[in-house]
């Protein structure tokens, strides 16, 4: 009888413990296949094949190809002579893939898209407080190179993207020289192209010898104690860096590299910080596009920058950056094309930060014991 009692409970231990062994591995199986559907999930953004962006750019170009709208700057000499037909769209996804339509390859100033650059050098420098300290993050509700802004603020509360913020955020760069704080920002705005950038030199002397509305506002702000370095060579800084050439695939490229927290997705170089970058957008959505911002924000959705040269940028940020290049300007001073047509490829790839798919609901734990 005890050898019976013997092999019953042999049985049933060699029973749990099979059961056990089975429990175990059933959910190493449920959690491995989790795994595999968040890593897919993760590499492979629903809706964002190549045929699927491909089809996107193209749709854009062909659709706002003919539009007339708007002219080249002027109050700039040298760009009232750029080619006002020039088009091209370009996007960088985060595996490094470029993607590009039009005249992706013509070379155009950065100009006022080179703010966002600077903006972030000084924030990964010096950190977020001396930007909000030194200069401010607020949208001014005036004009970019308002002279206004400055006093009705005492040079206070003003942001990185209008004239006055600008000139006073590359007075913050590092370096005790002229040269020093040149070459820190051509680098790093190389670094986050993936090439070595250089300036235009035409542009340069042409905006150099129309720029004394910059010159009396870096004077001004000095004045106010605003500015921290010599204004003379900051506003000339200033007026080199928007004068530097780039094409629509270097700036799809940079914006990528917002979209992937610092790190440029073609050469895989690490060029800021990821919190950098979540301030360097926050400055971007509200105040990338001059007066037409909130305008911006309200039908894109993503944090963006326009310069009068004729480039836009969008960064869709963990997704990808989008460029457009197109010179003839609203009277925001924003590219009508380039709007248009990044506008067109967020929509169609549904890559707008503020839309959200509704889920069905979860049942309540009382509806599924039912």
């Amino acid at each position: 009888m005890k050898k019976n009692l013997f092999f019953t409970r042999l049985s049933t231990y060699a029973w749990i413990f099979l059961l056990l062994a089975s429990t175990t591995n059933a959910g190493a199986q449920s959690r491995s296949k989790n795994a595999v559907k968040t890593v897919a999930n993760t590499q492979v953004p629903s809706g964002m094949s190549s045929g699927v962006i491909d089809a996107a750019i193209e749709t854009a170009y062909l659709k706002y190809r003919g539009l007339k709208d708007g002219k080249n700057a002027d109050y700039i000499p040298v760009l009232a002579e750029v080619n006002p037909e020039l088009f091209g769209i370009s996007m960088v996804t985060l595996d490094g893939k470029v993607y590009g339509k039009g005249d992706t390859s013509s070379r155009f100033s950065i100009q006022s898209i080179s703010k966002v650059f600077t903006m972030a050098r000084v924030i990964e420098e010096q950190g977020p407080k001396a930007l909000m300290e030194k200069i401010g993050v607020d949208a001014t509700g005036l004009k970019f190179n308002s002279i206004a802004a400055i006093e009705l603020r005492k040079g206070k509360e003003i942001n990185p993207l209008v004239n006055p913020g600008a000139i006073a955020a590359t007075s913050m760069i590092g370096g005790a020289t002229y040269d020093e704080k040149w070459n820190n920002i051509l680098q790093t705005m190389s670094d986050f192209a993936g090439r070595e950038l250089a300036v235009n030199e035409p542009v340069y002397k042409s905006e150099a010898a129309t720029n004394q509305r910059n010159q009396a506002i870096a004077m001004l702000l000095s004045a106010y104690e605003r500015l921290y370095f010599d204004p003379a060579q900051s506003t000339d800084i200033y007026t080199r860096q928007c004068a530097v050439n780039v094409d629509a695939r270097d700036l799809a490229i940079m914006a990528a590299t917002l979209a992937n927290g610092g790190t440029n997705p073609v050469t895989g170089k690490r060029v800021v910080a990821a919190e950098t970058v979540s301030h360097t957008l926050a400055v971007m959505a509200t105040a990338g596009l001059y007066d037409d911002s909130g305008i911006w924000l309200f039908n894109v959705g993503l944090p963006g920058k326009s310069g009068v040269g004729g480039g836009i940028i969008a960064v869709a940020p963990g997704k990808f950056g989008i460029a457009a290049f197109s010179p003839r300007l609203d009277e925001a001073g924003n590219s009508v094309r380039a709007q248009k047509s990044i506008t067109e490829v967020v929509n169609l790839l549904k890559a707008n930060q503020f839309l959200v798919e509704p889920r069905a609901p979860k049942l309540a734990v009382s509806q599924v014991s039912q």
